[in-house]
């Protein structure tokens, strides 16, 4: 289309509809609040000017209509014509004139008054009552043309201009107290937006504050007046400081793995590159002294080769392609126990399974449920004395399975027995053993990742009692995230 000029587009390519909402939040509830606030003051204004004049206007036609009835009362049988001549100049309170319904009964004198079709109507009583605005003598005025019997029609007139008068002085005050408003509207807003958002600001002061120096330690200290009120920012800002306890344990948790595997790993790695070392100067060895350094040296790479698969595995948030399936947990639980009898000959398995435990099954990973299994009988096994046996029990209660392994070794010390499951938490009374630590830990990992509950006490007499509680067929479903 010609003569249509198109805006230029924007050099950042975004459109000029779009520059309020790329406002900051404090600007933007600013606006809001302050627009909000300053509609409802013009609001307020512009009624109430439209009272003001509403009611001035009725008191005007209020006066005319007690003027038309005294002077009703007064001219009844006065001539046609003009009733006050002041009305030239608007002198008196109200001037008036009555006019015939038929022209040719007007009287020779002019009118001075306006004389209208609507006149002789409501003389001749076809139409009703009405108010006009008319100018008169170079002021404005008002008229009331009524009907006065005997086919006249009565007209009275007062000067206006004082209405209008008061009405501009009431436009004038209301629009200073609107102005007034509206720069109170802007305050308020900034106020509002400055107050409401301290906390919002604080909040993003402290996350930049996180991301520039990596520390989680830092909190949203709320004001003392807010500390009991839990209205949408408090609630923000205490589960901000919810998230930072949660990242900061998650961050101490991470660097405490990494401390505890180098230190786990130094010892073992030492000793494999003396042993290699050792079988590099083989020449200078006995057959003997040869044969113990290789044996050595392949213990300790199966230790190292298994203390890094733990560690792997316990690391790891989610499995890659888990095959979830349905699980005979009693099948998986046979298993494990043959296992353990096999690496554990000395040490007595007794397994015992009832009936409805043994046709129940779960939703889960197999491979990861027997790793917690084996975890939890190599456990016991390590701690049962000769001759007494490791006992087994799946039974079914209500919608879950419960298992129980039980030893009888000496049991956990009561100081120990909070950080049983922690990564690489050892015992005084097992430090002599193998292992690295990190066993129950993955357990429990694992038994979260299947929505159980894995547990220990102390078992009756003596001895140490594990109980897993898994959900059964009713229980949710299986997630891998632990």
């Amino acid at each position: 289309m010609r003569g249509v000029r198109r805006r230029a587009p924007r050099e950042d390519g975004r459109s000029d509809a779009h520059w309020p909402r790329r406002r900051p939040l404090r600007t933007r509830l600013t606006l809001a609040a302050s627009c909000a606030v300053a509609a409802v003051v013009v609001g307020m204004c512009a009624a109430a000017f439209l009272v003001i004049r509403h009611q001035l206007l009725h008191q005007l036609d209020l006066h005319l209509t007690q003027s038309a009835r005294l002077d009703a009362q007064q001219y009844r049988r006065e001539p046609l014509g003009v009733l006050q001549g002041e009305c030239r100049y608007l002198a008196a309170p109200a001037c008036a004139q009555m006019v015939p319904a038929r022209p040719g009964d007007d009287p020779a004198k002019p009118y001075l008054l306006p004389v209208t079709r609507g006149t002789r109507q409501v003389a001749a009583g076809t139409h009703g009552p009405y108010h006009s605005e008319i100018r008169l003598a170079g002021h404005r005025a008002r008229m009331l043309t009524t009907p006065l019997g005997e086919g006249r029609a009565l007209q009275v007139a007062v000067r206006s201009d004082t209405v209008d008068e008061g009405v501009r002085q009431a436009a004038g005050l209301l629009a200073a107290v609107g102005a007034v408003g509206v720069v109170l509207a802007g305050v308020l807003g900034s106020w509002v937006s400055r107050t409401g958002l301290a906390p919002v600001s604080r909040l993003t002061a402290i996350a930049e504050r996180i991301a520039t120096t990596r520390d989680a330690r830092h909190r949203i200290e709320m004001p003392p007046e807010r500390a009991g009120r839990q209205d949408e920012i408090t609630r923000l800002a205490a589960s901000f400081n919810t998230m930072l306890g949660e990242l900061e344990k998650s961050v101490t948790a991470q660097r405490r793995l990494v401390a505890d595997a180098s230190h786990e790993l130094r010892t073992p790695l030492t000793a494999l590159r003396t042993n290699a070392e050792l079988l590099a100067r083989s020449a200078r060895l006995t057959d003997a002294q040869r044969e113990r350094a290789a044996g050595a040296l392949g213990r300790q790479l199966r230790e190292v080769t298994l203390l890094v698969n733990d560690l792997i595995e316990l690391a790891r948030e989610e499995e890659p392609d888990p095959l979830v399936e349905e699980v005979r947990l009693s099948s998986v639980v046979a298993q494990a126990v043959q296992a353990a009898r096999d690496h554990w000959p000395d040490v007595p398995f007794e397994l015992c399974v009832d009936q409805d435990a043994n046709t129940s099954t779960i939703a889960g990973v197999p491979a990861r449920l027997s790793r917690l299994l084996s975890s939890l009988l190599d456990n016991a096994a390590k701690f049962s004395p000769p001759g007494r046996p490791v006992e087994v029990t799946l039974t079914r209660s209500g919608g879950r399975l419960d298992l129980a392994v039980r030893d009888h070794g000496p049991g956990i010390a009561e100081e120990d027995l909070p950080y049983v499951f922690d990564r690489f938490y050892r015992a005084r009374s097992a430090r002599a053993l193998p292992g690295s630590g990190l066993g129950l830990a993955m357990a429990r990992q694992i038994a979260r990742a299947h929505h159980a509950d894995l547990t220990v006490e102390h078992a009756p007499g003596r001895g140490a009692l594990f109980r897993l509680r898994v959900p059964s067929p009713a229980g949710p479903e299986f997630s891998q995230s632990s």
